[in-house]
């Protein structure tokens, strides 16, 4: 009997992990999913919103895709999803007890040939189901500015 119950807990513990992994980086030392990020500028105001999808590759490559801006600020309001590009990085320092830690970086640029792009650089830290850090703008006039951000996993029914 005692076996039985043993093997309940421990099969309902697991769902429960499993249950929680389906987030951002828990527990499988990446930080693979759906993001939801808020850039703020030094006043606390918004400055942009967007969400994507990270795909760690070898290395600190990560892959972004899926991505959309919600609120696309001075730098990207004018602009369509072709017309800018995104990439990131993602290096690993540490996954204790599933929670991944590391150096996060994020470019999105226009892709305008042989001219002056509108860059947003984000550089940050990875804790847990967290990204947070700076980022700043530059680029043609109108565009520049630069703040923090928070970035995590979408909240539910949203």
């Amino acid at each position: 009997m005692r076996k039985g119950v043993g093997m309940i807990v421990l099969l309902a513990l697991g769902l429960t992990a499993a249950g929680c992994s389906s987030g951002s980086g828990s527990g499988a030392g990446n930080i693979n999913g759906t993001w939801d990020a808020t850039l703020t500028n030094t006043d606390g105001s918004p400055a942009y919103t967007f969400s994507t999808t990270f795909t760690q590759g070898s290395g600190s490559a990560l892959t972004v895709t899926n991505f959309n801006f919600t609120l696309p600020g001075p730098c990207f309001e004018s602009y369509s999803a072709n017309q800018y590009s995104e990439t990131g990085s993602f290096s690993l320092s540490g996954n204790s007890s599933g929670s991944v830690m590391g150096v996060f970086g994020m470019t999105i640029t226009t892709t305008f040939p042989g001219g002056t792009n509108n860059v947003l650089t984000l550089t940050g830290t990875v804790n847990g189901n967290s990204i947070s850090g700076t980022w700043s703008a530059t680029g043609l006039s109108g565009c520049s500015g630069n703040g923090t951000f928070k970035i995590g996993p979408p909240m539910a029914g949203g």
